[in-house]
């Protein structure tokens, strides 16, 4: 009877094991806990602040049809944003650069090919980083000042590399992936941004989705509603001069 109880509470623990969720992508990739590099300033999840502003953050461009979409949302909203190039595409597309930065917005480093950055030689690291900090000025006239590793990968040699080059990393507040990569549904994407929508949050969505305008459809209910409860959109670097020190942790709506 007790190795039957023991045999049948180890199926229930394995099974819960099993349906347990992926860490998040951001969460530290190995060693010290998110607390340990947040308070330090290394990296940024999200910025604690008294007034209502919201970064919105678009990784994988530039894209010929889908990012011009989204600057024409940003503009008719008056909305700010950053969006983290992948260093061959600004090589490909550098009047969309060129038409990010004409609308104040601002630019960030994604790497160069968009590696998964897990296990990369530091050497391979260093020139991703670096590559796309000279096409990004050789299209621009300035480099970014903001880097955002492939899928939020990160660990101690890849923030110490982060702060060797002058770049601040910055990943998302978890519970604003929208992961509209995966293309979950525009209702699903609007839901999570508009539910979770605190002072101070970092949006993550993407302005290159393989044959998807899941994003751009979103943006059009996002946008209107959030302005409506008061928010202002601005960029990453505009939203890290409000910063003050929280008083609570956030909770998340699903």
């Amino acid at each position: 009877m007790l190795k039957n109880k023991l045999g049948a509470a180890l199926a229930i623990a394995l099974s819960a094991s099993l349906l347990t969720p992926a860490v998040e992508a951001s969460s530290p990739a190995q060693g010290k806990e998110r607390s340990y590099y947040e308070e330090r300033g290394d990296i940024v999840w999200e910025v604690p602040m008294q007034e209502k502003y919201i970064a919105l953050t678009f990784d994988d461009g530039p894209d010929e049809h889908q990012t011009p979409k989204i600057l024409e949302l940003l503009e008719q909203y008056q909305a700010k944003a950053t969006f983290f190039v992948v260093g061959d595409r600004v090589k490909r597309f550098p009047e969309i650069v060129r038409l990010e930065q004409a609308g104040g917005h601002e630019i960030g480093n994604h790497s160069y090919h968009h590696p998964s950055f897990h296990r990369l030689a530091l050497k391979t690291l260093t020139e991703e980083m670096a590559m796309t900090q000279q096409a990004v000025l050789e299209t621009t006239g300035s480099k970014p000042v903001l880097f955002r590793p492939p899928g939020g990968y990160y660990n101690e040699a890849i923030v110490e590399l982060t702060k060797d080059n002058d770049l601040k990393m910055i990943l998302w507040s978890w519970h604003q992936d929208t992961k509209d990569w995966a293309t979950p549904g525009v209702y699903k994407i609007v839901r999570k941004v508009l539910n979770n929508a605190r002072n101070g949050d970092i949006i993550l969505m993407h302005d290159y989705v393989h044959n998807s305008t899941q994003t751009i459809e979103a943006l059009k209910v996002i946008l209107p509603e959030l302005q409506s409860r008061g928010y202002r959109f601005v960029t990453v670097s505009e939203l890290l001069t409000h910063k003050v020190t929280p008083d609570h942790h956030i909770k998340v709506n699903h």
